[in-house]
């Protein structure tokens, strides 16, 4: 099992939650949530995608509202099973 970054004081609502969800997969080492900002366009629910892959693992942005977050994933998981997993988790 894995573990989470927490040095924020602020995440998006139900980031916490599905990290705590995915940090128990098998291969996953480090979830490091990261920057907080502002967009243009509206989303209800959280929706989180892979933007790249990084050398240790993936970056990806969480959106909710009109807020993302950069959340960075330390894994040994490639690319199609890290997909299947957010898949299945969000």
């Amino acid at each position: 099992m894995g573990r989470i970054v927490l040095t924020h004081s602020t995440y998006l609502e139900g980031l916490v939650k599905w990290a705590k969800s995915i940090v128990k997969t098998k291969g996953i080492k480090t979830i490091t949530p990261g920057v907080i900002g502002k967009t243009k366009s509206n989303t209800q629910r959280l929706q989180i995608r892979i933007t790249r892959q990084t050398q240790g693992g993936f970056k990806l942005i969480a959106r909710k509202g009109n807020s993302y977050q950069e959340v960075y994933i330390v894994t040994d998981l490639g690319y199609e099973d890290m997909e299947l997993l957010l898949k299945k988790k969000s």
